[in-house]
């Protein structure tokens, strides 16, 4: 058995090592400068405390993308250094986000040993590659990402560390061979067991979902299935889950081998990026298919979103969260005995307010960011939730969870043609939708993502809105000047949010504009991004006439986008004359 020493190692702070919404995210590059991961690991260690390190067991894991491999066997040695007693890694260091917080939750080891917490290596829907982004986020024993206190202190710490740990003579770790690696260091024996990506997270799907009903709707000669892992870590887990469990066609699965730069591509699920699938699925520019397949679905890098499509139909992550939760208690086993209650996040669209009123269920709107969710979730007052950038989950986990989205709709239509007989109208995405509308209203709903935008720019940008709001008589004069055909706005306010659980206030969480008709605009500054500023501009207007749900989104909006762009002075400010991306 191989010893290591714990050696201390003299370092410098690095500028801007603060967490975002969901944990530090740069260019591989700035990861790459001298200590970077060390000095934000060991600063992650020093502000959990030795009763939350030592003897413990966590996860590392991620996405695998570029610079993961490095930077598991960089917090390997570290962790050992710190006394952490055990590393369990997903084979060749892949794990998706919403396993990482099921391994978390229900993992249980050979000596009973539950993990304590886990670092995960993504950057989510972000690029991959030498030049793109890598980043790394702490998730605590719930499952999910660390609060604002944690990640408060743990910047704070990384603005002073002067030195950190590591262990001397302990060897890189195979991690591409399932087993068991034992070491002894100081403080005793060190494991680092290699597993299964698949298996923990597979095995929990199969306790929620009716699988066999699923596998009956994807065995119908009228039903064709098709899934896009855009070469994200959700490729680990297609095989096995659709495949193997749900006996669907391997040439149903696409770009399903994950990669360390994705192909090339952008692993974010929607319908800019996911290129291969909307063509597949009759949206694209140019000649669809012919026939294509009745279901489609894409999940992005770290597979925690996840996008919907039906057959030349898109179906948006706003209303797909609403008819989950309308429809769970029917079509999904693990809410048969009803829901504690659904959140949304702020920007995301009204709809789950109606289906929540509707159905008498309690409601929360959060800021964005999954932690919110999860202390609901942990106080038993949620079970389903979702956010409009294609996050979608239950309280099976404590982050979002795009493969339980694709299981979720399947179960629905699973359910809604289980009494379609052989050659009857199958019941399909398009309709369960077009019922929804004409059930509960429909919210258009778009948002435009200006990328990349010099910081200073985006700021002038925020403070701008945030004068206009000062007196909203003068700004319905500014409104009916750009469109006389838009309703008067009635409210607008900085979104602030006291947490009901622990009574934490959140504010500042985005601007927004509240319509005479219930029609919303909401900015936000993303914190999702490694390079300057996003801009997100969310534009939503609730119709419930039955004869206008079904009408063109784009036209229905066009008046409140024009208000959107020109109330933010969007392109005065960035010089930006059109967003980076459109949804």
């Amino acid at each position: 058995m191989a010893s290591f020493t714990v050696a201390k190692r003299t370092t410098s702070p690095h500028e801007g090592q603060k967490p975002g919404t969901s944990g530090l995210r740069k260019k591989v590059t700035e990861f790459q400068k001298e200590n970077y991961l060390h000095n934000f690991v060991q600063a992650t260690f020093f502000a959990l405390g030795e009763d939350k390190v030592k003897g413990k067991t966590i996860v590392v894991s991620g996405d695998g993308r570029y610079f993961s491999r490095e930077a598991i066997q960089i917090i390997i040695k570290i962790a050992a250094a710190n006394g952490v007693r055990r590393i369990w890694i997903g084979q060749n260091g892949l794990l998706s986000t919403p396993a990482v917080s099921a391994i978390i939750r229900n993992r249980v080891g050979q000596e009973g040993e539950k993990a304590s917490g886990a670092f995960i290596l993504t950057a989510s829907h972000n690029p991959g590659g030498p030049h793109e982004d890598f980043g790394i986020k702490y998730n605590t024993e719930n499952g999910g990402p660390a609060l604002e206190g944690l990640t408060n202190k743990i910047y704070e710490t990384t603005t002073t560390i002067n030195e950190f740990y590591t262990a001397d003579g302990l060897p890189d770790v195979d991690i591409a061979q399932i087993g068991t690696s034992s070491f002894t260091g100081p403080d005793g024996p060190f494991d680092v067991e290699v597993f299964d990506s698949a298996d923990d997270y597979v095995k929990l799907m199969k306790s929620i979902f009716d699988l066999s009903a699923i596998k009956e709707l994807l065995a119908r000669p009228d039903f064709s299935f098709c899934f896009d892992g855009l070469h994200g870590v959700a490729g680990a887990y297609a095989t096995k889950l659709f495949v193997q469990e749900l006996s669907a066609k391997e040439s149903s699965l696409c770009n399903c081998i994950p990669k360390e730069d994705f192909g090339g591509g952008h692993p974010d699920p929607n319908l800019t990026y996911a290129k291969e699938l909307v063509l597949r699925m009759g949206l694209g520019k140019t000649g669809p298919p012919a026939d294509p397949p009745e279901f489609g679905a894409a999940a992005d890098g770290d597979a925690d979103r996840n996008m919907i499509l039906g057959k030349r139909f898109f179906v948006t992550p706003s209303d797909s969260v609403a008819i989950i939760a309308a429809n769970a208690v029917d079509s999904i086993p693990y809410f048969r005995s009803g829901l504690k209650g659904v959140a949304r996040s702020m920007p995301t669209s009204a709809a789950l307010d109606v289906v929540a009123n509707n159905l008498k269920l309690r409601f929360f709107e959060v800021p964005t960011g999954w932690k919110f969710f999860g202390n609901l979730m942990d106080a038993g007052m949620c079970s389903i939730c979702g956010e409009e950038s294609f996050g979608t989950g239950s309280d099976h986990i404590r982050e979002k969870d795009g493969l339980w989205a694709v299981l979720a709709w399947l179960s629905i239509l699973a359910y809604k043609n289980k009494d379609v007989p052989a050659g009857g109208k199958l019941v399909t995405v398009e309709d369960i939708v077009r019922q929804y509308w004409a059930t509960y209203g429909r919210h258009f709903y778009t948002r435009y993502d200006y990328e990349n935008v010099d910081a200073n720019a985006a700021k002038k940008v925020m403070d701008h809105l945030v004068e206009l709001q000062s007196s909203i008589p003068d700004l319905n004069k500014i409104v009916s000047g750009i469109r006389s055909d838009v309703a008067g706005i009635k409210e607008a306010d900085e979104f602030e949010y006291k947490d009901p659980v622990d009574g934490s206030v959140a504010s500042h969480q985005g601007i927004r504009f509240l319509f005479q008709d219930g029609s919303r605009l909401v900015f936000r500054l993303s914190g999702t991004g490694s390079v300057g500023a996003t801009i997100r501009v969310y534009i939503e207007q609730y119709i419930q006439d039955k004869a206008k749900t079904g009408g063109d989104a784009q036209e229905t909006l066009e008046p409140l986008v024009d208000v959107a762009l020109k109330l933010c002075k969007m392109e005065e400010f960035t010089k930006r004359s059109s967003p980076t991306v459109i949804t």
